[in-house]
Formats: C-alpha cells, structure tokens, sequence
C-alpha cells in the first residue's frame, strides 16, 4: 500500500481550492475515492453538483454564509468543531484515498479549532490517506508536517476592479 503525503496549497492568491478539485477529478477518474470537507463554507458552490456526475467523490459543508468580514458566531465554531471530528474519523478509517480539507487554514486562524487537534487527526490517519488542506494564512505548524506546499501569489486580481465572483469561476 502506498504512502500517502499531506498538501497544502495557501497564500493569497486565487486557486487553493480550485487545485484541490482539480486534484480530486483526477483523483476519482484513477478510481480512487475522495472526500471534500468544506470548513467555513455553506454557500451553493457550483462544485457541490460534482457528486451528481463524478462516483466516489463526497463533499461535506462544515460552514454557514461566509462570516469572513465579521467576527465568528457559536454556531460558526460549532460547525466547524463538528466538521473536523467527521474528518478525524475519516482520516482514521482510511476508507477515502484522498480528503480534502478545505479551507481549514482559515478555520484554524479563526479559533474554532486549535491546530494541535488538525495536526494529531492528520498524523493519526490511515498511512495511504492523501491529504490536502486549503485556505490562507497556513500556520508554520501545519507547514512543518507537510510534505509539499504550494503558495499562491496574488499578482493580479479583477476583484479589485469591481468583478463580482462569477457562478463556475469561483463559485
């Protein structure tokens, strides 16, 4: 059985999740089966209709409306805090070759979880679990235990310019 090695793709610019789907389309078209977890997220992301065309690949929302601009409410961390004992249990069963812990970093730099209970569910995962974890500002502890780390850098952005996010483009 394969080892399998823990991603993070972080920074400020655009496409940490969009790499991650990416990797979980070639993931499932190689036959292996993935799981998506989405922390902070509850919106109707266009990727949420993938499960209907794609076999072995389950996404779970972790999150409500995005309360990015404001201060995280109860229910906020209690979603969360429910999303990463899901994922602790599927990292250790080991039934997915891939998951997907998405947008975790800003979880874990919101406070709704420390990063030493993300850091003991990935060390106590299933040896051939491939894992990727997504999301800005990416806490040296989880870059410590990576195994690959992809920075994206904002360059150029049409957000400044006023493009509002665009339905299977960014959402």
């Amino acid at each position: 059985m394969n080892r399998g090695y823990v991603h993070v793709y972080t920074g400020n610019g655009k496409g940490k999740t969009t790499a991650a789907l990416g990797l979980a389309l070639r993931a499932v078209c190689a036959g292996k089966k993935v799981f998506i977890g989405q922390f902070i997220k509850g919106m109707e992301y266009s990727e949420l209709k993938s499960v209907d065309y794609l076999p072995n690949l389950v996404i779970e929302q972790f999150g409500r409306d995005c309360f990015i601009y404001k201060d995280p409410e109860d229910e906020d961390i209690r979603l969360a805090r429910a999303g990463l004992d899901k994922c602790r249990n599927i990292l250790k069963e080991g039934n997915y070759d891939v998951v997907i812990l998405d947008e975790l970093n800003i979880a874990i730099y919101y406070n709704l979880f420390p990063v030493e209970e993300t850091i003991e569910a990935i060390k106590h995962r299933a040896p051939h679990v491939e894992v990727i974890i997504t999301g800005r500002y990416a806490k040296k502890e989880i870059i410590q235990i990576a195994d690959l780390v992809t920075e994206m850098k904002e360059i150029k952005h049409y957000y400044n310019k006023g493009v509002e996010a665009r339905k299977g483009i960014e959402i």
